[in-house]
């Protein structure tokens, strides 16, 4: 868990530190990869949604989940979903899931 402080140097602007590539990681989150991977999911749902021109109504439906879920879900709270939970949701909107593991890049 990274925390760092705001320095304001002497120009009155707020310090700027780069990222570390994960957006989760940076704010601390636990299991950052894991997050990271749930919103690229989260993303290809969202778009597999839209180019299906489906109403959140009937995505719910498509997807076997309430509609008030699938807006919280759509909006990033991906606490409640495993992965295999979302590639299903994928499948059912029509999506190829592929996996493909090689050695991680150090």
């Amino acid at each position: 868990m990274r925390k760092s402080a705001k320095v304001k140097p002497a120009t009155g602007h707020p310090k700027l530190e780069a990222g570390c590539g994960n957006v989760f990681a940076d704010l601390g989150i636990a299991n950052p990869e894991l997050a990271l991977q749930k919103a690229k999911l989260v993303q290809r749902i969202r778009g597999a949604i839209t180019e299906k021109k489906l109403t959140q109504v009937r995505a719910a439906k498509l997807l076997n989940v309430e509609p008030e879920k699938l807006a919280l879900l759509l909006r990033g709270q991906t606490q409640r979903y495993t992965l295999d939970r979302l590639f299903k949701f994928l499948y059912a909107l029509g999506q190829d899931v592929e996996i493909v593991g090689r050695p991680a890049i150090k």
